[in-house]
């Protein structure tokens, strides 16, 4: 995977051409609740975000805890990202039409007319990914290999990307 410059480009670089994750919350009673959600790619602040509707359990669960997982599978391309984050409602018209897609109307179908829409607004804090840069076959192997030299395995292409501005900030 070539270098990104900038933490944000690096998640980009990382959850580029993934269509879908899935997005967890954390409900009222402590219990964790996960719903898929279309993919954009981060925003320059370190953003993510996503179109929900205001009675949704995901909306419930931030009105409550802000604490969010947004995790992301490629297995094809052996990649799997998970983001941990901050979710904020908003309410914003220009926002949502800029991010609209017309393939949305399969979950939302009123559009952007739907007085009930929001905008799941996610500021990363942390992006830890793996990736298998061997290929399939030596990873097989590394599985293989690992019980039988009595360790873990380890696959190549593991770190966490750190969005040290968005952790002071976090709370703005």
């Amino acid at each position: 995977m070539p270098e990104a410059r900038t933490p944000i480009e690096q998640v980009n670089q990382l959850i580029r051409g993934i269509q879908f994750a899935m997005l967890t919350t954390i409900r009222p009673d402590q219990s964790l609740h996960s719903c898929p959600v279309a993919m954009q790619q981060a925003d320059a602040e370190g953003h993510l975000w996503f179109f929900a509707l205001a009675n949704s359990e995901e909306v419930n669960a931030l009105r409550q805890d802000k604490h969010v997982c947004v995790s992301f599978a490629d297995p094809d391309g052996q990649r799997y990202v998970s983001i941990t984050g901050v979710g904020d409602l908003v309410r914003s018209e220009p926002k949502a039409k800029e991010l609209w897609n017309p393939l949305y109307k399969s979950w939302f179908p009123e559009g952007l007319n739907n007085s009930n829409l929001l905008l799941i607004k996610v500021l990363i804090l942390e992006a830890e990914y793996w990736y298998g840069r061997e290929g399939r076959r030596l990873q097989v192997l590394g599985f293989a290999k690992a019980p039988i030299m009595d360790e873990g395995y380890q696959p190549s292409g593991h770190a966490v990307v750190e969005m040290v501005e968005n952790q002071r900030d976090r709370n703005r």
